[in-house]
């Protein structure tokens, strides 16, 4: 079976029932942003060059197996695969991806953040954070909620990068932005910038995004990628919120062609989407094949991603990494 075959079956479920002979705690990497924040955790498996993240759920039809330093083998539907579980450095592994702010005024209907109210990280903090595991990362991610205002995030943000920039590591940049928060990031020396469009259609951005604009991220996008080059800008669209495959495929189309690389999220039923089911394994494939069509044809590489999702691939098929 291809990887990205049995990834996105895999990714159809989303989860995985965890058992070991020797603990497998270094391995567990917990959510603070999005649909997977204040779950059990999740696990990173890798299948040599491949890997994929599931959250823990003792109830998954799939199993891994974790038989001490990080050996593993995972079990489903008649497969067994051998592999091994990474250690994370924060959120992911190779990186310390951290959420700054970990609470949100907004209440976008797929995200658990602002049921959690979870307290805004100090600098010192971050920086301690960093710091534990900059031997192990090549890389710096930084994602967060809004605490009280789009404008005091942003500049919170942008006060936590100048502090970052010491560690000499290729940072990427994930928050909602103001029409300005492009070319303040990008003065600050950050590489890679990403903000999120979510949903494939604006009716539905509007349903599942109250109180967000849909217009100011397309400009931000169209900015971010005059500042920051193509391969460098990119956005999260999820996969299961009511849109039809052609207007994911129109979606995907549009952002390719204006040099943006679209990050397809399987939705994680959470929040108020806890009765929507997952995505099949077979429209996450089929979302794969419209996706690598559409990068090829704007000449776009995941594979060039220093930073954030793109880079890390644990919860997405991504063309070009996932084949």
């Amino acid at each position: 079976m291809l990887w990205r075959e049995l990834k996105a079956r895999l990714l159809s479920h989303g989860s995985a029932k965890l058992t070991w002979g020797k603990s497998a705690e270094n391995y567990l990497a917990h959510s603070a942003a999005g649909p997977g924040a204040g779950g059990r955790g999740a696990v990173f498996f890798a299948s040599g060059a491949h890997r994929v993240k599931l959250s823990i759920n003792p109830a998954s039809p799939i199993e891994i197996v974790h038989y001490g330093n990080g050996a593993a083998d995972l079990l489903f539907e008649g497969l067994h695969v051998r592999g091994n579980l990474l250690e994370s450095g924060f959120h992911c592994p190779d990186q310390a991806f951290i959420t700054v702010t970990g609470s949100c005024i907004f209440k976008c209907r797929y995200c658990n953040v602002p049921r959690l109210s979870r307290q805004r990280k100090s600098i010192p903090e971050i920086i301690r954070m960093v710091e534990s595991v900059k031997d192990r990362i090549s890389a710096i991610s930084i994602t967060s909620g809004v605490q009280s205002s789009v404008e005091e995030e942003e500049s919170y943000v942008m006060d936590v990068i100048r502090k970052l920039t010491r560690f000499g590591l290729p940072i990427g940049v994930a928050i909602y932005p103001t029409e300005e928060t492009p070319d303040r990031l990008r003065a600050l020396g950050v590489a890679e910038v990403k903000f999120n469009l979510e949903a494939a259609t604006p009716v539905l951005f509007e349903t599942m995004c109250p109180g967000l604009d849909y217009d100011i991220l397309w400009r931000v996008l169209d900015r971010s990628v005059r500042l920051f080059g193509r391969n460098r800008v990119f956005s999260n669209v999820i996969i299961g919120l009511g849109e039809s495959d052609e207007e994911m495929k129109a979606c995907i189309d549009k952002l390719a062609s204006r040099g943006i690389i679209p990050v397809l999220r399987p939705l994680n039923p959470v929040a108020e989407m806890t009765a929507t089911p997952r995505p099949s394994a077979e429209r996450i494939q089929k979302i794969f094949s419209l996706h690598s069509q559409a990068l090829i044809a704007a000449d776009l590489d995941p594979r060039k991603a220093l930073t954030m999702c793109t880079n890390c691939c644990g919860c997405d098929l991504v063309p070009g990494r996932d084949e």
